[in-house]
């Protein structure tokens, strides 16, 4: 195994890992923050480096149909989109999941009109948590890269789709330091595509996406949900897979001096890192706080998460995004449901925050242990609240 280090932000990495995965199609529709992947692919396949057909219909709508039939026919298929993009796919992409086609899409997450804004929040990404997709989330530039490769291995195990993201602009477009495969290794480890059926084989016909009724609904969405939790098993069997390749560790989330932590925050993205150095400076004080950077959403490790929080005396869910129930975000609630059965549950609060990109500072971040401690103390803490908000 040889690994090169090379500059590249989130979107470069994820779009060089795309390379390497030898796509047989790439269909995509521009829009920030995630447009820099089609340009890039664009110039691999006219520089020659990817062998690809590389497709760009007049909408995202006409992008998922298109992969659909790509997929249908057993092409590996992959497309990068965000926000309404994402949105106006969603008619189709139940449908790619209701056919099990593994076609995944690298997603810079942003926020959701109206009234419209181009920055990074996760709104496009929760958007997508009952479409039965793999949803995989990325802190930085390396994540994004090894991610990739990861859910293109993962989805086709399972036949399930898979959506991998990062934070948009504050992951998409920041150039870091990423070690990459040789492209031979990183083929390698994805591994020749296997379709488990194609529409052109004209020896072996199938109908695909047909009218099935109250009879046979049922059966059809349980296969569904059960690929979805065996998911986890290849999850962590690609994720160890992976390690031996490229030494670097990965699992359902990324836990940050958690083990006796009291006090701790469950986030995902970018701000895990941030918040990292205001764990140090509260470890310095003696106050035992940790992390929880949630990698794996969908599906959900609810057992695995509630056995690394069941020692805390009180969790912050932090979401970067809202469900608008008036019950906290929709990590708040997934997390929430996580922890029901334990005997000692930690006490819970929720925090909305850098909706629209708006940003997430260390002094934020204490704000919101300062809240936990107290919560930890039996001390009244508002329990649905945003960071950073100005009035």
């Amino acid at each position: 195994m040889t690994m090169k280090r090379v500059a590249l932000t989130g979107n470069e990495a994820m779009a060089l890992a795309m390379r390497q995965a030898k796509p047989d199609v790439f269909i995509g529709y521009p829009i920030t923050p995630a447009s820099d992947i089609l340009s890039a692919i664009a110039k691999y396949v006219a520089n020659g480096e990817m062998e690809a057909e590389f497709m760009t219909p007049e909408s995202e709508h006409s992008v998922a149909s298109a992969l659909f039939g790509a997929s249908s026919a057993g092409a590996r298929s992959f497309t990068c989109t965000a926000s309404q993009g994402l949105a106006l796919m969603h008619e189709v992409l139940h449908i790619i999941s209701g056919a099990r086609l593994p076609i995944v899409i690298s997603s810079s997450s942003r926020s959701l009109s109206s009234p419209i804004n181009v920055h990074g929040d996760h709104a496009d990404f929760m958007d997508m948590r009952d479409a039965s997709f793999i949803q995989i989330f990325s802190e930085n530039s390396q994540d994004s890269y090894d991610n990739f490769l990861q859910g293109v291995k993962i989805a086709e195990s399972v036949r399930l789709p898979a959506i991998i993201s990062s934070d948009g602009f504050i992951t998409s477009h920041n150039l870091e330091p990423v070690e990459v495969l040789k492209d031979d290794e990183a083929y390698d480890f994805v591994g020749e595509f296997k379709p488990a059926y194609s529409i052109l084989d004209i020896q072996n016909p199938i109908t695909i996406n047909p009218l099935s009724l109250p009879d046979s609904f049922m059966e059809i969405k349980k296969s569904q949900s059960d690929a979805m939790a065996f998911a986890k098993k290849e999850i962590i069997k690609t994720a160890k897979e992976y390690q031996k390749l490229s030494g670097r560790e990965y699992g359902f989330f990324r836990p940050y001096k958690l083990k006796d932590a009291e006090i701790a925050i469950v986030v995902m993205g970018s701000t895990a890192e941030t918040a990292q150095s205001v764990i140090d400076e509260l470890r310095k004080k003696d106050v035992k706080a940790g992390i929880l950077a949630l990698r794996v959403f969908r599906p959900f490790p609810y057992l695995k998460i509630a056995e690394a929080l069941k020692n805390c005396k009180a969790i912050c869910i932090m979401d970067r995004s809202d469900g608008f129930s008036g019950h906290g975000g929709p990590l708040f609630v997934e997390t929430s449901a996580a922890l029901y059965d334990l005997k000692n549950k930690p006490k819970i609060i929720s925090r909305i925050y850098g909706l629209g990109g708006r940003e997430i500072n260390e002094e934020m971040i204490k704000s919101v242990f300062e809240d936990i401690k107290k919560l930890s103390e039996n001390k009244k803490v508002e329990r649905y609240g945003y960071v950073g908000l100005k009035i």
